[in-house]
């Protein structure tokens, strides 16, 4: 592919920052904003909105540059770790200006808060506890060269825990079958194949073969216990779940009724309900209602209802008297779920996001109908990648 020297601007979402070349907007990943670089053109047209590029040599390097932890991410390698060349001080002070920028353009207002590291990764490695790879042609566990088609084996995977890594690692499989590694607070990995359990190198056929593993939370409020599917949706960063519950618990007001969509497997729902709250729980997942179910044996006053969360929204009378906790997906809860939940007249919403532009859009959505941001907090709960997790708290104004 073609190359060019370009000077590096700011960081847009996604994990790139913005430059330009002949006029044209080009998206350059594996640089920081302030380089001068040469580029090696990876998408290009002639009628195409922007191209994109990877930095391929550092011509004017920025103070915040450092060796990447994980060459096989870097330029012409597999994605998942597209700011492994930046320091972790300046990896936050990055998605903070996303999260600003997003805001700006999206909400009309500032980010009200700052980007907070979440414990349990000092040095931004060894922090997830679930991975999924494919075997290439070989059966070695391997990733996608990033936006290709192209398997690459993995040599190492230093964003995982030790124990992930190695078991991830050591899996030999069919070309093509689908792998999953995953771990919680105790025991060995869970490794499953073409959603197969293994047991050392062979399928484990047993009915009781491990697919699940425990999660154990603690904070100052208290301590639980969750078994979740290793299929299953859970928060990957070994500290995000403490600081994720930690954030919503401060968010809500005691002993008022809670109403918990996207409610998952219960990482909210199960530690309200146990701290005296009456909480209404909407998953539409079916595997994660059961897993909510398993985890909810000790939380009186938790009902858990397996349904689309608009859906149940628009079943409600107004007059709703409960805090909103919702955790949507990353595109964000929507126009038509907002309409549905605004019009309940709910008078304080925590909401749990996943990407700053879904929600700087929701929060222009929720301004409209009659609800003020008060406070924000992001967590870098996915260090060397640009995905930031936020924390936002919403109160009705009065009179609306």
């Amino acid at each position: 592919m073609p190359a060019a020297e370009l000077v590096v601007g700011a960081p847009a979402h996604g994990g790139h920052c913005v430059a330009r070349h002949e006029g044209r907007v080009v998206f350059v990943r594996h640089a920081i904003p302030g380089e001068r670089v040469v580029a090696e053109f990876t998408e290009t047209g002639a009628d195409a909105r922007f191209w994109r590029a990877d930095a391929v040599e550092i011509l004017e390097a920025s103070p915040d540059r450092v060796s990447h932890p994980w060459p096989e991410a870097g330029p012409g390698g597999v994605g998942g770790a597209e700011l492994g060349h930046v320091s972790l001080p300046a990896q936050r002070r990055w998605k903070g200006r996303v999260l600003d920028e997003s805001f700006e353009r999206f909400a009309g207002r500032e980010f009200p808060g700052e980007v907070r590291a979440v414990p349990g990764a000092p040095e931004g490695l060894r922090w997830r506890t679930r991975v999924t790879a494919t075997a290439d042609a070989d059966g070695r566990a391997a990733m996608h060269v990033h936006r290709s088609e192209e398997l690459r084996a993995l040599e190492a995977m230093p964003l995982a825990t030790r124990a992930v890594e190695e078991a991830l690692l050591a899996v030999r499989a069919d070309a093509g079958a689908g792998i999953v590694v995953a771990t919680g607070s105790r025991g060995e990995p869970v490794v499953l194949v073409d959603d197969v359990p293994r047991r050392g190198a062979r399928p484990d056929t047993r009915p009781n073969a491990r697919r699940r593993v425990v999660h154990e939370v603690e904070n100052d409020h208290g301590q639980w216990e969750f078994t979740v599917d290793a299929t299953g949706f859970w928060q990957v960063h070994v500290g995000a779940a403490e600081a994720l519950l930690s954030e919503v618990l401060r968010r809500v007001e005691p002993d008022v009724p809670v109403l918990d969509l996207y409610a998952g497997a219960g990482l909210f729902a199960v530690p309200l309900a146990t701290l005296g709250h009456r909480v209404t729980a909407v998953e539409a997942d079916a595997g994660a209602v059961r897993s909510a179910r398993r985890n909810a044996h000790d939380a009186s006053g938790l009902e858990i209802v397996r349904a689309d969360t608009r859906r149940f929204l628009q079943a409600r009378d107004a007059g709703l008297d409960h805090t909103v906790v919702l955790d949507p997906p990353r595109s964000g809860a929507g126009r038509g779920t907002l309409d549905a939940l605004t019009a309940l007249e709910a008078t304080r919403l925590v909401y749990v996001a996943c990407d700053p532009v879904a929600l700087a859009r929701d929060t222009r959505l929720l301004t409209e109908r009659g609800y003020d941001l008060v406070d924000a907090t992001a967590l870098d709960m996915f260090p060397m990648t640009h995905h930031v997790e936020t924390v936002a708290f919403f109160s009705r104004r009065t009179g609306t």
